[in-house]
Formats: C-alpha cells, sequence, structure tokens
C-alpha cells in the first residue's frame, strides 16, 4: 500500500525537521504552505519534501486542507494528514499496513494533544485523519473535520498502538479562530460541534454572557445528542456563571452536567471545586468521593488532565478529614501524593494525618 502524508503549514521552520524524520515511513510527503516568510519551504525542500505555495484571501482552514489532498498522487492507498508541530512515534507505519484491511476507509489512533509540566501525557484522545484516498473532504472555516463524500460508507479500524504527539508553538496566534467560528456557524448554524466551539472560545476570551447564549443555542440543537459534549457546554456555562458571580445558577448548570455524562470525570471535578470553594462538605465529599469512583478515562477529546492527576484525591482527602473520617483522608491523600511526590503541601497533609491518627 501506497501510504503518503500530507499537511499545510506557515512560518514552521523550527519544527521541519523533527516533523519530517517522524513521517518519513511514508512514501511520500506533500506539502502545501500557505505563504511562509521564514525558511520552511526550503527546509521541507531539502529533506525531501514535495512542497508547493499558495495563498488563501480569506484564509480558511479546509480550503488550505483540500488544497494539499489535492496534492497527494492519485495512487496512494492512504493519506496521512498532520500538522508540522506533531510527531510519530517511530513503527507506525508497519503498524497501519498490520490494521489496515481492504474495507478500512479511516483510522482511529492515540493523539497527545497537550503534556503536563512533568512531561506526562495531559490530554488523550482517539484522532482520526489517517484515510483512504479520493473518499473525504475537508468542511468548516476552521476546527475543521474530515467529512466522507456523498455515497461513501465509512469503515473505521483502531489501532493504540499508533501514536503522534503534539508539541504546539505556544506563540502562535489564535486570534483567527474566533471570526472562522463565527463564519463557521452563520455558514451552517445547525452543526453542532461547531455551535459548541465557538460557545467555548467566547468563554476562553472572557466573553461569558456571549459564551453562555451561544452553548445554550448548542444544547438546543437537534444534532447535539452526544452526552460528552453537551456535557462540556453544561460545564463551561458554569464556569460562566461563576465569573458572573452566580454561584447557583452555576451549580444548577453543574449538576446538570454530571447527570449528563455520569460515565465523565470532569463534570464531578467540577462540581467538587465548587463546594470545595463554598466550604460545602458535605457536597465536597460526594462530589470527589463520585469522580473517585470513575476509573475509565475516556479517550474523546473532551477529557482534562487536572480531573486524572491528584486533585480529586486531594479534594476528597480534605473533605474526609472536615467530616472526621481521618482514616479515608490519610487513605486519599496518600493517593494524591503518589500522583504528585513534589507536592509539598499534600506531604503535610499525610503527615497531618498520620500524626492524627496516632494520637487517636
Amino acid at each position: 500500500m501506497k501510504v503518503i502524508v500530507y499537511a499545510i503549514c506557515k512560518n514552521e521552520a523550527k519544527f521541519a525537521a523533527r516533523w519530517y524524520a517522524s513521517m518519513s515511513e511514508a512514501d511520500g510527503v506533500y506539502v502545501l504552505d500557505t505563504g511562509s516568510t521564514d525558511d520552511t519551504v526550503a527546509t521541507l525542500k531539502s529533506l525531501g519534501a514535495h512542497v508547493e505555495t499558495r495563498t488563501f484571501s480569506p484564509f480558511r482552514f479546509d480550503d488550505a486542507r483540500n488544497a494539499s489532498l489535492a496534492l497527494v498522487p492519485d495512487d496512494a492507498a492512504i493519506c496521512v494528514c498532520t500538522d508540522l508541530d506533531e510527531v510519530f512515534r517511530p513503527g507506525w507505519r508497519a503498524a497501519l499496513e498490520k490494521v489496515w484491511r481492504k474495507n478500512v476507509t479511516r483510522l482511529r489512533y492515540r493523539y497527545t494533544w497537550s503534556f503536563n509540566p512533568d512531561g506526562s501525557e495531559g490530554v488523550v484522545f482517539l484522532a482520526d485523519k489517517i484515510h483512504s484516498r479520493k473518499l473525504y473532504a475537508w468542511k468548516h472555516p476552521v476546527h475543521e473535520v474530515l467529512t466522507p463524500l456523498d455515497g461513501v460508507r465509512e469503515e473505521f479500524a483502531v489501532d493504540e498502538s499508533i501514536c503522534v504527539e503534539h508539541y504546539p508553538d505556544a506563540t502562535k496566534s489564535r486570534a483567527s479562530y474566533l471570526p472562522l467560528l463565527e463564519l463557521s456557524v452563520e455558514e451552517d448554524p445547525s452543526d453542532d460541534r461547531n455551535m459548541h466551539y465557538l460557545g467555548r472560545e467566547y468563554m476562553y476570551r472572557g466573553m461569558w454572557q456571549k459564551s453562555i447564549e451561544t452553548l445554550k443555542r448548542h444544547l438546543s440543537l437537534p444534532a447535539a445528542v452526544w452526552a460528552d459534549e453537551r456535557c462540556a457546554s453544561m460545564r463551561y456555562i458554569a464556569r460562566c456563571h461563576l465569573r458572573l458571580g452566580e454561584r447557583i445558577e452555576a451549580e444548577k448548570w453543574l449538576l446538570r452536567a454530571c447527570a449528563e455524562a455520569p460515565h465523565l470525570r470532569e463534570p464531578f471535578v467540577d462540581l467538587a471545586d465548587l463546594y470545595y470553594d463554598t466550604q460545602d462538605d458535605a457536597g465536597l465529599y460526594f462530589a470527589a468521593g463520585r469522580a473517585l469512583a470513575i476509573t475509565q478515562r475516556s479517550l474523546s477529546y473532551i477529557n482534562e488532565p487536572t480531573a486524572w492527576g491528584a486533585h480529586p484525591s486531594d479534594l476528597y482527602s480534605i473533605a474526609c478529614y472536615r467530616l472526621g473520617r481521618l482514616e479515608q483522608a490519610l487513605a486519599a491523600a496518600r493517593d494524591a501524593q503518589t500522583l504528585a511526590p513534589d507536592d509539598t503541601r499534600i506531604a503535610a497533609n499525610v503527615a497531618f494525618f498520620e500524626q492524627a491518627l496516632s494520637g487517636k
């Protein structure tokens, strides 16, 4: 099978060599540069990539992605879309050939979107940008999504041994995202995915009331049926209400979020944070305990590292102590210390609980 990597880029010379090295297991690498002013194009060409340049006015990610896909030779069997701030772990080509079958049109693989300060994985989910040639096109001006052409019946394979890691450029601006998201929603107001993204973007920018209104629109859409994303919209609405000083409204929305997706830790952790801040010890005991009872981390893009680190155990230990449950407090604090061995406050809590129990 002929495997081709394709990508778009702009001013990413500092990532080019690392990216190309991880893509070199492919039979070819095709890149569409959208207007670099640094050495990106020269560097990629020197490494062996096929590079063409094209600018877009106005710029849309779907137009650029589709133009880069058009560069891929017709005889390619499998197309691999990546960005220059991403790298494959070695051995991905052999794993791809093992899992790909005649009827497969698209592959889901492990994607590490972020890393924690200590180097451990942060947000991890299954991505799906490996696909058959001529069966797909990209859609939406931003947060573009790979969409099957009319009449195409998708068949997915999954292989978590194929891993892509994301090392983003923190200096790059996201300023274009908001107008492009607004355009995307204007073009297709029934699309639940980008309505959710637009509401989230308003939240990121501190536009609290506008975020609440947009996320409520997301929840009202007939297509908005995915519990994980609905739960996230409810959690973000709660965050906006908190920023507006509306604690009761925030609690209502967090309780709804927990009911919407009781299989997720994240809403229970948010609820525990609320109860911690309001010194509701019984509520904190319930919410943190319920969060810890969920041991299976979702592999959708909606998961947050804080919910899977020391934080829930730390909160639970505090609730147990305040309610006079010293043995539970110590056990939870030790769990938190295992996950955050360098946290001096948690270590001090462990020592305090040990001393309190020894004096009983």
